[in-house]
C-alpha cells in the first residue's frame, strides 16, 4: 500500500518523541544540553557522509571532473536567493509558533478570572508560556524538521513506496528518526513530535510523485541532492551545537535546484 512507509515513519518520530519528553522532564538541564550536542555531532557526521556523494562516479561521470562542487555551490547560492525572498526560515518558524500556541491553550482556573466582565462566553486562557519555553518549542520543531526531511531517504524512499518497490529504505528512515526523536525530545520538548506533521506532508508528497511519475531521477542527480542535503546537514549541525544560527529552510530550494542544475550541465 503506497504511503504505509511514511506512516511508520510518522509513528515512529511521535513515539520517540513521547518516550523523550517522558526522559526529558528528569534530567537536569546540562544533561539535555549534553544530549543536543551530541546529536548535533551525529548529524555533522551523517552530513559529512552524504556530501561526500559529490566524489560519486555516476555523477563525476555525467557532468564532468570539476562540475560537481560547482553544482552544489550554485544550488545553495540559487536556492538560498529564492527561498530567502519567500522567507522560508520565518514562516516555519511562524508554524511552530502557531502549532505551540495550540498546542498549550489551558483553561484560566476560575479564581484568576473571578470578576472578568467578559462575561461566561468570553475566551479564558492562560499567560503565554515564557520566551525560553516558546524559544525551545520552535526550535525543536524546526531542527528535527529540518533533520527528519533533509536526506535522500525521504525523497528516495518515498517515491520507491510510491513505485511500489517496497518500503524498506523508509523503514530504515523510520528507526533513525525515531532514535532522533528521543533525543530532540529529551532537550528540545513537544515541538519535536510536531514535526511528524511536516513528514507525512512531505514524504506524502513524494509517495504520490513515484506513483504518477515513476523513477524521475538519474543516479547523478540523486548524488547531487544528497551532497547538497549534506551541506545543508552542517549548518543543521551548527545550530545543535550552538555555533551559529543559519537560516537553513530558507536554502532548502536547494535540494529542488541540484538535479536541475546537474541536468543542465550534463547535456552540455
Amino acid at each position: 500500500m503506497p504511503g504505509l512507509g511514511t506512516l511508520i515513519n510518522v509513528a515512529a518520530i511521535v513515539v520517540g518523541a513521547a518516550l523523550g519528553m517522558a526522559l526529558g522532564g528528569r534530567l537536569p538541564q546540562r544533561t539535555r544540553d549534553v544530549v543536543t550536542d551530541a546529536l548535533g555531532l551525529v548529524v555533522l557526521l551523517i552530513a559529512a557522509l552524504n556530501a561526500a556523494s559529490v566524489l560519486d562516479g555516476e555523477f563525476v561521470a555525467a557532468v564532468g571532473s570539476s562540475a560537481p562542487t560547482l553544482i552544489v555551490l550554485g544550488s545553495l547560492l540559487v536556492g538560498g536567493f529564492v527561498g530567502s525572498l519567500l522567507r522560508l526560515e520565518a514562516r516555519l518558524e511562524r508554524l511552530g509558533e502557531f502549532l505551540r500556541r495550540r498546542l498549550s491553550r489551558r483553561p484560566v482556573p476560575a479564581a484568576a478570572v473571578a470578576g472578568h466582565s467578559g462575561g461566561p462566553d468570553a475566551t479564558q486562557e492562560t499567560t503565554p508560556p515564557v520566551a525560553t519555553g516558546q524559544d525551545r518549542f520552535v526550535e525543536g520543531f524546526v531542527s528535527s524538521s529540518l533533520v527528519f526531511l533533509i536526506g535522500p531517504l525521504a525523497i528516495l524512499g518515498a517515491i520507491s513506496d510510491g513505485l511500489g518497490n517496497g518500503i524498506d529504505q523508509l523503514v530504515l528512515k523510520a528507526a533513525l528518526d525515531g532514535f532522533a526523536a528521543v533525543a530532540f525530545a529529551a532537550a528540545l520538548g513537544v515541538g519535536v513530535m510536531a514535526s511528524a506533521g511536516p513528514v507525512l506532508l512531505y514524504q506524502g508528497a513524494f509517495t504520490l510523485l513515484g506513483v504518477f511519475l515513476g523513477g524521475f531521477l538519474p543516479d547523478s542527480h540523486i548524488s547531487a541532492l544528497t551532497a547538497t542535503g549534506g551541506l545543508l546537514l552542517v549548518g543543521v549541525a551548527l545550530r545543535l551545537l550552538r555555533v551559529r544560527s543559519l537560516p537553513v529552510a530558507d536554502m532548502l530550494p536547494a535540494l529542488f535546484v541540484a538535479p536541475l542544475l546537474t541536468a543542465v550541465v550534463a547535456a552540455f
